[in-house]
């Protein structure tokens, strides 16, 4: 198996997913290694199929979504 270090994570979700894992009752280490697994090997149809159906029901209240690759375009021309 590999090993994997994430850098730079924000002191206050390391303490969130220290509190998971003690609500768990297992190391930190494993509380992150489950979490990984179980986001990995969820389907990506899910995923889009899901914010789909948010974006269909957020219509549905008078919003309208900008197309965030125009609004970053716009950021890097200035």
């Amino acid at each position: 198996m590999a090993n994997v270090l994430i850098r730079d994570i924000p002191d206050d979700v390391v303490e969130e997913l220290k509190q998971r894992a003690k609500f768990h009752n297992r190391p930190l280490q494993r509380e992150l290694r489950g979490i990984l697994l179980e986001n990995a090997r969820r389907p990506f149809g899910d995923i889009a199929q899901r914010a789909a159906e948010i974006r269909l029901k957020l219509s549905g209240e008078h919003r309208s979504f900008t197309d965030s690759a125009e609004l970053l375009r716009e950021d890097r021309d200035r």
